[in-house]
């Protein structure tokens, strides 16, 4: 299973010994996760989007309201933790489920 490294806000990928797979994103990351099968990468970037990401670094769709301080795979759903205190769960093809 590979990990995710966010070092100056780019994200990196690495394997489980540390070596650098690629960098992911545009260098303005505060927060990453990566799903459970290793094939979608969330990338929470300064200004408050949430980036859906293949593992080969394309981007797949941007997720949510522009407002996100973290961002986290929950199974097969997303979880977008908002700057407003609010935890809004999305599906991966960014439709809102609920507010929590």
């Amino acid at each position: 299973m590979n990990i995710l490294k966010i070092t100056n806000g780019k994200v990196e990928l690495r394997k489980d010994n540390g070596s650098l797979i690629r960098i992911i994103g545009s260098g303005d990351a505060v927060n990453a996760d990566i799903s459970n099968d290793g094939s979608l990468i969330l990338v929470t970037t300064v200004k408050g989007k949430v980036e859906l990401r293949k593992e080969n670094g394309s981007i797949v769709r941007i997720i949510g309201t522009g407002d996100a301080i973290n961002a986290k795979f929950n199974g097969s759903d997303i979880l977008i933790m908002t700057s407003k205190g609010k935890t809004e769960v999305r599906k991966e093809n960014g439709s809102l489920i609920r507010i929590i």
